[in-house]
């Protein structure tokens, strides 16, 4: 994966060194969108497992210097419709000193091109809780639209 450089923010494809950042971010992610306290030995094991397996999906982050500013994970889904794979955004986190500078758009758009360059890929989904208008209204201004699907689901306790 090519890194691009956006000015002094750098996005690129997660390190196993970015691990503690990325706990970090979703254990703070969790618990301000959902209100959800995440357990840590699990997160960190399903983290660990993502970077063991890449099928599974990917990390990106966008770096300032030696900080880690924001990630979000890709995952996949195979599209018979389209005959193709579709890149679920997921785990969106920007630190708080660095929200409203623009680094989910770095990051987004980080992961457009990398979609626009790839011919299995078909486009970009996420969901996002109905509750958190603010990345709604950031997704919108991205070009991305909530209108065409509800999102149901049905997890194990």
């Amino acid at each position: 994966m090519k890194e691009t450089d956006t000015g002094v923010m750098i996005i690129r494809e997660a390190k196993a060194t970015d691990i503690p950042s990325i706990l970090d971010f979703q254990l703070k992610m969790a618990l301000e969108t959902e209100d959800v306290q995440l357990e840590i030995s699990t997160l960190t094991q399903g983290v660990n497992r993502l970077f063991r397996d890449p099928t599974k999906g990917k990390y990106f982050v966008a770096v300032n210097g030696q900080e880690v500013a924001g990630c979000l994970m890709i995952t996949y889904e195979w599209s018979d419709w389209r005959c193709g794979t579709i890149w679920w955004i997921q785990s969106v986190y920007v630190a708080d000193k660095w929200r409203g500078k623009g680094v989910y758009t770095k990051l987004y758009d980080h992961i457009r091109e990398l979609v626009n360059q790839d011919p299995d890929a078909r486009g970009i989904r996420l969901y996002v809780d109905k509750r958190n208008e603010t990345a709604q209204k950031v997704y919108s201004r991205l070009g991305m639209n909530g209108d065409h699907y509800s999102t149901f689901e049905w997890m194990k306790e």
